[in-house]
């Protein structure tokens, strides 16, 4: 079996470093400045009215969790 050391690995860095791929300027440019991107661009991202979505989804998990409670009872739609 081979015994694995910093000798033998050596050339094979040396190969992965010299051989990696590397984007073009050009896209790394713009990829730069989609990341940095805007404020007004970040804002765009954020939901109109989150206590509105906030409350909708507490609102129907509630009503989730009493339908099923409800159905443990024996009682409603989903009993059995």
């Amino acid at each position: 079996m081979t015994e694995y050391n910093d000798d033998n690995l050596d050339p094979i860095v040396e190969r992965l470093e010299r051989e990696r791929p590397v984007p073009h300027p050009a896209f790394r440019g713009a990829l730069r400045r989609h990341l940095l991107g805007e404020p007004r661009a970040r804002q765009r991202l954020l939901p109109a009215r989150p206590r509105l979505l906030v409350g909708a989804y507490a609102g129907s998990g509630t009503l989730l969790m009493a339908i099923a409670a409800v159905g443990l009872l024996g009682v409603g739609p989903l009993a059995a």
